[in-house]
């Protein structure tokens, strides 16, 4: 416990040093704060290891927040069992699904994450990749974390790759993103700027499934009275959002739409991690969070820029898979993920499957498993 409080205070008074940097100081011109530089190498939780792995560790590295600004990111590298191939481990950088946005909910600071999670970067492990697994700017960093702001996500998916190498000298420079859920939004936007971001890595393609994508069409029909729709966790999910938005768009009047509950359950939820939250507001519908329509340009424009997955612009492969039984995001939303990305001619594959949101994602496996290897040139 004292190497992790160590490390937060150490995080937050380099973030703190940063923020009252002059503006000339700014991360672009300095390379100490370059996306990717790593400030912190440490060993990683025992709460944070997963079976499968021969080495591990906790960093945390510069990367880019919801405001465009240098910002810090913690994250996780997991080596598999074994010497690494001629020219190093390929790289697996794992986007994790939704844990909440204050800093208890980080895996990497030993959140004590899914069996579901667990097994499934093992099952990487086992096939002989090297799993690095961001954390996102603020869970476990300065900052209240800018939930499914698509940009700050997919950055720190990519940045996450370049500190991992920075420590990590058997690592490949050749990667794939691979996320669920919250992290198949995160993945979905790391693919799309890749290449043109960190062309100094050899970026092959991504794996989404799962993704909550097409959210910005439905949060502007939230108002009051909005009809329990019976989605799994709903509730929650919008107060991360809502929360998110505080932080990435401080412009915003975000709390003059929140009723006095509203604006309870958005604090209570920068601290309160997914179960829990989930618990607490299980029977709260979003009807009676909102106080007036969202309908309205202002956030319609708002919640494209944080929300919206980029349907063109993808120069390698993307796997799209999704549940056909999913009650937290459903089927549609992916569906027309894939379709618009087809429309537009966008190098992308599509399965759906006969399973739920969590379970999804080893149903995938099979598939994903053999379109990695393919990226790679293994199959």
């Amino acid at each position: 416990m004292k190497v992790v409080i160590g490390r937060r205070l150490g995080a937050a008074a380099l973030a703190l040093l940063f923020l009252a940097a002059p503006a000339a100081g700014h991360a672009a011109a300095d390379p100490a704060r370059d996306p990717g530089t790593v400030v912190s190498n440490e060993a990683l939780p025992t709460s944070a290891e997963v079976a499968g792995a021969s080495g591990s560790r906790q960093l945390t590295y510069w990367t880019e927040g919801p405001r465009g600004e240098a910002a810090l990111s913690t994250g996780a590298v997991y080596l598999p069992n074994g010497t690494a191939p001629a020219g190093g481990w390929p790289v697996i950088s794992w986007a994790h699904g939704t844990t909440g946005v204050g800093d208890d909910c980080a895996p990497a600071l030993g959140f004590d994450v899914t069996s579901l999670t667990r097994d499934y970067v093992s099952a990487w492990l086992t096939r002989g990749y090297a799993v690095v697994a961001t954390d996102y700017v603020g869970l476990g960093t300065e900052g209240v974390h800018a939930y499914l702001h698509g940009r700050s996500e997919g950055r720190a998916v990519i940045d996450m790759v370049r500190a991992a190498r920075e420590v990590t000298p058997e690592l490949s420079p050749a990667w794939v993103a691979v996320g669920h859920s919250q992290g198949g939004h995160a993945a979905m936007f790391a693919a799309h700027e890749a290449t043109k971001y960190a062309p100094e890595l050899d970026y092959r393609g991504a794996v989404a499934t799962g993704t909550p994508a097409n959210l910005e069409h439905l949060f502007p029909l939230g108002g009051p009275g909005f009809p329990n729709l019976g989605l799994n966790g709903l509730t929650a999910f919008a107060a991360y959002v809502v929360a998110g938005l505080q932080q990435a768009r401080p412009d915003l009047p975000v709390d003059d739409y929140l009723t006095p509950r509203g604006l309870e359950l958005v604090e209570t939820a920068k601290s309160m991690c997914f179960l829990s939250l989930h618990k607490y507001a299980g029977p709260i519908g979003v009807g009676e969070i909102i106080s007036r329509p969202l309908d309205n340009e202002l956030f319609r424009s708002a919640l494209r820029d944080y929300l919206a997955v980029p349907t063109t612009g993808y120069d390698r492969p993307v796997f799209i898979g999704h549940g056909l039984r999913d009650q937290t995001v459903p089927y549609p939303l992916g569906a027309k993920l894939a379709a618009d990305l087809q429309l537009a001619g966008q190098p992308v594959t599509f399965r759906s499957y006969d399973a739920f949101h969590g379970s999804s994602v080893f149903e995938a496996l099979p598939d994903t498993t053999a379109f990695v290897r393919s990226l790679f040139g293994t199959a």
